[in-house]
């Protein structure tokens, strides 16, 4: 019994002490700024692992979740096209790969018109084809969940508008034509 007790106690400590370590509400942590103003920085520990398992489940989640709506269909459209460009490499990997077949047995094929060592190069062709838009497509895949990690991490950051860099134009006094150039102002 007494072990038991000794274990309660414990555990109940080392809860207690992660527990009022910080303060959180729900599962953000707000923290004081580091420059003793009163605003606060809410920052969420768990946003960015969240917004790329949502990517990772479904793509483009993880987009909508860190409220990104027009990147969705980027996603989607990159995607969809390589993904479209795997099934179509492998559907015309397999007609020429079973029109082969059907030469080497002795059966016609649809692609009379074309010698052995040309239906052989047709196979190759689309099948590395299909191969290079599945790595594509993996690519991509990957891309969208990077996308919705590092967007995540960057909603957190603090962007202040101390720090500008905007377009300026001026003319110049001896050809009196205008040059664009960069401003960039820095507020103390």
């Amino acid at each position: 019994m007494n072990k038991f007790f000794y274990i309660l106690i414990f555990s109940f400590l080392v809860g207690s002490q992660s527990f009022f370590a910080q303060q959180t509400i729900g599962e953000t942590i707000i923290a004081k700024d580091s420059v003793k103003t009163s605003k606060t920085v809410v920052y969420d520990p768990l946003r960015p692992s969240k917004a790329a398992f949502y990517s990772a489940i479904v793509p483009g989640l993880g987009q909508a979740y860190n409220k990104r709506y027009w990147k969705i269909p980027i996603v989607y459209g990159a995607i969809g096209t390589s993904l479209y460009f795997y099934l179509d490499n492998n559907k015309k990997y397999h007609r020429y790969r079973d029109a082969y077949k059907l030469r080497l047995q002795g059966l016609p094929d649809q692609f009379d018109y074309l010698d052995d060592d040309r239906l052989i190069r047709a196979q190759r062709f689309y099948q590395r084809n299909r191969d290079l838009s599945l790595l594509i497509t993996a690519a991509f895949y990957v891309l969208n969940i990077v996308d919705a990690n590092v967007d995540a991490h960057l909603i957190q950051f603090n962007v202040s508008d101390k720090l500008t860099i905007l377009p300026d134009l001026q003319q110049n006094d001896i050809t009196a034509r205008p040059n664009l150039g960069l401003s960039l102002n820095f507020k103390f």
